[in-house]
């Protein structure tokens, strides 16, 4: 480094003019607080008067001194009569030391690394300033020439920048730190340094990234609310359904009644394998109950039954229960208990006691009253649907129709297609053929299941084989001598002779009599077997498994007589007529009979 090389990086840099020219004669870089600097410059220290550097469009950079004992950027001075020009950017490695390279913003956004050396220009007239002398002022005077000299050099570059300034303040007015009113007029600003110190990176007070789309902020905003949005939209529908799924748990929601005489009446059906959750749902959509979880709570564990039950509206939960768990069925509605063997019209016995039909078992199980209006079918209605709805209204399985078909006109001709068993949910509201429909139906489905289609040995068709079951059902009490009555029908169906069953003369007889005689013996109709031969022409009762099975599995043996010879049931076989009569003697001499006793 020559003598005048070190001279000009020791002088000092330009004082500061007078305080009217100071935002005129200012320059500032402000740094990206964005990106990270590890260059620090520290503000000129109280009292300093070094001259700023003019913005004149050309960057004018002096090269830093360090003092060799202390190893500190010594304050440089730049003398007015000198021209501080910029070179072009120099590889890093092509640097010596002393000689850092200084980045400073172009107002086009660009960036600059320049390198300046001193070059000679003409002196302006003035005080220069010595190297010795920092604390004393420069005369306004000279600056004031030096800056002329500079800006009519400058040329019109100077309205050029100024120009890109103000364009570059307008579209950046946070980052410049400019206030909009501004922009526009021109202002230079400094940054004076009292003490500068290199570290590894310099300064970069800005970079093309600070030049962001005007529209990402607008983005940003619409991406922070669409994403508010869906959150908001997230937690109502997780809320929605935690609440739910708490009511259907029963863990919120057990509000409760407390009038036990409740406010109206209403029917309530309970599928089959209810569980107790499930009745309380129920009666919470009926307002039987005011929750699910109050129900649980009073039912505790117990088992209820499934059906129909008349209950009241907004009644406590606990009450509900004591309805639900009536032993005695008072709150039952629609469960019909139909016996094995049973007829579908009411029967007087030789005893006068009245033997329920299918009829007026229905018409029980579903006479009700609901606030105050009755409701249910009676034994009329469902003799006359019976008797004049079709086959496909009524429900008849299709092995059944021709037979069925046959009798129309006449209620007896559904007899048997109702089997035995309990039936829990008898609708009360519904009409009587739809009653007769459902029960038609479903026990087609239990003759099935037992066997009438698929495990059939008797050699008769579905239809005769219900028919013959039906006669074994009424004719013998005992379930152990079913197959052995089944074979003394089916031998003498074999042998054409005629079945001169009791059991099919009581059927249309007002009064039953086991002890047949007189009318009920004589009397000329189609299901008086001692008048006509072969099966009558339908079932004269319902069949129950047991007997339908004696009549598909019969045993094995040359029957053609029995003969029940006490109270007790006892029943006697014989394979001719001469046994016949000995067991018949039997029944005289025990007082079970006593027409055709000697």
């Amino acid at each position: 480094m020559n003598s005048d090389e070190g001279s000009d990086r020791s002088r000092s840099r330009h004082r500061g003019g007078s305080a009217d020219d100071a935002d005129r004669r200012r320059y500032f870089t402000e740094v990206d607080p964005a990106r990270s600097n590890t260059r620090h410059r520290r503000r000129r220290l109280e009292g300093d008067t070094t001259v700023p550097i003019w913005f004149t469009g050309e960057v004018p950079l002096v090269d830093d001194v360090v003092d060799e004992g202390t190893g500190r950027v010594l304050p440089q001075r730049v003398e007015p009569g000198r021209r501080y020009a910029s070179r072009e950017p120099e590889p890093a490695q092509d640097e010596g030391p002393g000689e850092p390279n200084i980045r400073r913003h172009v107002p086009s956004g660009r960036e600059t690394v320049a390198q300046s050396r001193p070059v000679d220009v003409p002196a302006v007239e003035g005080p220069a300033v010595d190297d010795e002398t920092t604390d004393e002022p420069l005369d306004d005077t000279a600056v004031d020439e030096a800056a002329a000299l500079d800006r009519s050099r400058a040329g019109t570059h100077d309205d050029t920048v100024a120009d890109e300034l103000s364009e570059w303040q307008r579209e950046f007015p946070r980052e410049s730190g400019v206030d909009e009113a501004s922009v526009g007029q021109p202002s230079v600003t400094h940054q004076a340094y009292s003490e500068v110190e290199d570290t590894d990176d310099p300064v970069y007070p800005f970079d093309d990234n600070d030049h962001r789309d005007d529209g990402s902020a607008a983005r940003r905003r619409r991406r922070s609310i669409v994403l508010a949005v869906v959150v908001v939209c997230l937690l109502a529908m997780v809320g929605g359904i935690g609440y739910f799924g708490l009511r259907f748990l029963g863990v919120v929601g057990a509000s409760d009644y407390s009038n036990a005489n409740g406010t109206g009446d209403v029917l309530v059906t309970i599928p089959d394998n209810s569980t107790l959750r499930d009745f309380g749902q129920i009666l919470t959509d009926k307002h039987v109950v005011g929750s699910v979880k109050a129900f649980t709570r009073a039912a505790d564990g117990k088992t209820l039954a499934a059906g129909i039950y008349k209950l009241r509206t907004e009644i406590p939960a606990a009450k509900a229960v004591q309805m639900l768990d009536d032993s005695q069925m008072t709150y039952r509605v629609g469960r019909v208990v139909i016996p094995e063997g049973v007829q579908l019209d009411s029967k007087t016995g030789i005893d006068g006691k009245v033997t329920p039909g299918i009829f007026e078992l229905i018409a029980e199980a579903t006479s009700t009253t609901i606030n105050g209006t009755p409701v249910g079918v009676t034994s009329d209605a469902l003799s006359k649907a019976a008797a004049e709805a079709t086959v496909d209204q009524l429900g008849i399985p299709q092995w059944a129709k021709t037979e069925v078909t046959a009798l129309d006109g006449d209620h007896r001709r559904i007899e048997g297609l109702i089997a035995p068993g309990t039936w829990e949910t008898v609708d009360p509201s519904a009409s009587a053929t739809d009653i007769l429909r459902t029960l038609i139906t479903d026990s087609a489905r239990r003759y099935e299941q037992w066997g009438l289609l698929s495990a059939n040995e008797s050699g008769l068709s579905p239809y005769e084989t219900l028919t013959a079951a039906s006669v074994v059902e009424r004719e013998v009490s005992h379930p152990d001598d079913f197959a052995k009555v089944a074979r003394v029908i089916l031998n003498r169906l074999k042998d054409g002779q005629r079945l001169e069953m009791d059991s099919t003369a009581n059927y249309t007889a007002a009064i039953t009599n086991i002890d047949v005689h007189g009318d009920a013996y004589k009397a000329d109709n189609k299901w008086n077997t001692y008048r006509v031969k072969g099966l009558p022409p339908s079932p004269i009762a319902s069949v129950g498994q047991k007997a339908l099975e004696a009549i598909e599995h019969p045993a094995v043996g040359d029957w053609k007589y029995f003969i029940t010879v006490d109270k007790e049931g006892t029943t006697l076989f014989a394979a001719s007529f001469d046994e016949h009569k000995k067991n018949r003697e039997k029944a005289c001499a025990n007082k079970f009979l006593t027409v055709g006793c000697s």
